[in-house]
């Protein structure tokens, strides 16, 4: 073991007894190791040693190898988006899909006359305010079977005439046939034919319009 070089003071360490002491028990401690123990060197497996020969050879090629397979991936890419375009480009154009036809309210035409002869009957005994009665609440079921939550017991003719989900053919017709109705019911007036013959004009030009035959 080498010691220090002497101080600035020019005592030399190694005269110093508590460190030779020090240095003594530690040269004892068997504990301890000093010097370098001869580890042999694990031998390498023939295998790996002529694969690691055989990919040094190879490196080059591998090289080569992965730039080639790079450009037949990019270049497959490329094919595969001009064959779509190509794909799409060739596609008839799709059919625009026809307008949605709007909700038909009228009555069919075998409803609407067996309304109408009925309603008839009664004008015909003179019964004129019991035909329009008759043909506003035949109005109000068809009504209620297209808009069952809209029309409530609660509502008047004129609230359901005034509903925003009827169209406004039905609409007018409907209000119509309310006032004039209600008129009778509750202002007194007696219904007269000509009133009646209204009644039924209105309702006949909005159920079966143009005379069509359709069941």
């Amino acid at each position: 073991m080498t010691f220090p070089a002497p101080d600035a003071a020019g005592t030399s360490l190694a005269s110093d007894p508590g460190l030779q002491e020090a240095h003594a028990r530690l040269m004892a401690d068997r504990s301890l190791q000093f010097e370098r123990a001869d580890m042999p060197v694990p031998e390498v497996s023939p295998f790996f040693r002529w694969l690691t020969e055989v990919l040094g050879h190879l490196a080059p090629f591998l090289e080569w190898g992965f730039w080639i397979g790079l450009a037949v991936v990019v270049l497959l890419i490329v094919w595969l988006l001009v064959r779509e375009l190509f794909a799409m480009r060739r596609a008839p154009d799709r059919p625009t899909p026809p307008p949605a036809q709007p909700e038909t309210w009228q009555p069919t035409a075998r409803d609407a006359r067996d309304l109408l002869a009925d309603a008839d009957a009664l004008a015909a005994a003179g019964q004129y305010a019991e035909a329009a009665h008759l043909i506003l609440l035949r109005s109000v079921a068809d009504i209620e079977r297209r808009l069952p939550r809209a029309v409530k017991d609660s509502l008047t003719s004129r609230e359901i005439a005034a509903l925003p989900a009827l169209p406004e053919a039905a609409r007018s017709t409907f209000g119509d046939i309310a006032r004039l109705v209600e008129i009778s019911l509750f202002g007194g007036k007696p219904v007269v034919r000509d009133d009646y013959a209204s009644c039924r004009a209105a309702y006949e030009a909005f159920a079966l319009p143009g005379g069509r035959l359709h069941e």
